[in-house]
């Protein structure tokens, strides 16, 4: 039997089984996601997140889908990368990098004797381009098209924060059953690399509510790619203010656009589940 040491941490709920690179090896992450996400044979979890070494940034961020699929971004997993790398001596800044599928992000870590207890992720650009997101679709943008899943017709934003979304504006969200239809939007013909999809229901204008589907994992209680992605389509269509609060079923994020510069900025807490050891 092989032994790997790990450590489980949510985001708003958005929960991950993070692997240490610097002291542990794993041979088929890939495989390893689907065993540790399992909620009943393994720890239970929405994936895998291995945080490894970097040649152009302080850490990197490997994220893995309870499926095994390999994703390119989880911005509630890099606030639990920044408080893990902070904590265990990785990084000793308060302003951090860190390497993803989708790019370079900076992090500001708010600390309170020692611990991370928030922090604020420069998500970068809102990637607004069919052809970028992607989405199968001539134009500009996909903002405010209709959509049909399943028969019924949708009003749908789409907007990629290094994942691609797409933004379902309806009401009574809580009543939906996304274990029905969140497969038939995150594999519709319309999405070549499938699609999370958020279902929103606006309350005023700096304040949002969202229940997120997302492609590999199904629904989560949170999703900070997606949160961004909500807040940019919010904005987009008139109905809130740049910056916003969005309250996910495991809690708030704050979500700022900067829309003359294009950056999208996050803020939300970190926590550490607990530490274990994974025999196989």
């Amino acid at each position: 039997m092989s032994k790997l040491h790990f450590t489980k941490m949510h985001g708003t709920g958005n929960d991950y089984v993070y692997v240490n690179l610097f002291t542990e090896q794993v041979d088929d992450a890939s495989k390893l996601a689907v065993f540790v996400s399992d909620r009943h044979f393994g720890i239970g979890s929405d994936g895998l997140i291995l945080i490894a070494p970097s040649k152009t940034a302080d850490c990197r961020m490997i994220m893995y889908n309870a499926d095994g699929s390999e994703g390119a971004m989880c911005g509630n997993g890099i606030r639990c990368v920044a408080k893990y790398a902070y904590e265990h001596g990785i990084v000793h800044s308060d302003e951090i990098t860190i390497e993803t599928k989708s790019g370079i992000k900076a992090l500001k870590l708010t600390v309170e004797n020692g611990l991370v207890t928030y922090i604020t992720v420069n998500m970068g650009q809102a990637l607004l381009e069919p052809a970028k997101i992607p989405v199968s679709a001539e134009g500009d943008t996909f903002v405010a098209k209709k959509l049909v899943v399943d028969g019924k017709e949708y009003e749908a934003t789409c907007v990629s924060m290094g994942n691609p979304h797409c933004v379902i504006f309806t009401e009574g969200i809580d009543d939906l059953d996304l274990e029905k239809i969140g497969p038939s939007f995150e594999n519709h013909k319309l999405f070549p690399d499938r699609i999370n999809t958020e279902f929103v229901e606006v309350i005023d204008d700096h304040t949002i509510k969202m229940r997120v589907w997302e492609r590999g994992s199904g629904e989560t209680l949170a999703c900070g790619t997606g949160a961004c992605a909500t807040a940019v389509a919010c904005i987009l269509n008139g109905l809130t203010e740049e910056k916003v609060t969005v309250k996910l079923l495991g809690g708030d994020l704050e979500i700022e656009w900067d829309r003359e510069k294009n950056k999208v900025f996050m803020t939300g807490p970190a926590k550490v589940v607990f530490d274990g050891v994974w025999e196989e």
